[in-house]
């Protein structure tokens, strides 16, 4: 079945998103939330800790679009280094 994904492989999926997630939390939480002498979040953290989500799911978006220009780009070298290749000269 060749559309399935293995168990140990989803728990690594799984582990490796849990880092990330993690990751982010602390970074925004370390820059955003600065007063901890109250209960409330402050409006302020709030809209640095949105912008903080914001800011990394756009660089994130646009790297996977880079990486995908990337591939395409080095699969269409192959096919044009390939068909070079296999013409008769």
């Amino acid at each position: 079945m060749a559309g399935q994904i293995s168990e140990a492989e989803q728990i690594k999926q799984f582990k490796e998103f849990l880092g990330t997630y993690n990751k982010l939390t602390e970074n925004c939480f370390v820059d955003c939330i600065k007063d901890f002498t109250s209960r409330d979040v402050k409006p302020e953290e709030i809209t640095c800790s949105d912008n903080c989500l914001q800011k990394y799911l756009k660089m994130t978006q646009r790297i996977s679009m880079r990486f995908q220009e990337y591939h395409i780009q080095q699969n269409e070298a192959l096919a044009a280094k390939a068909g070079l290749l296999s013409q008769p000269r």
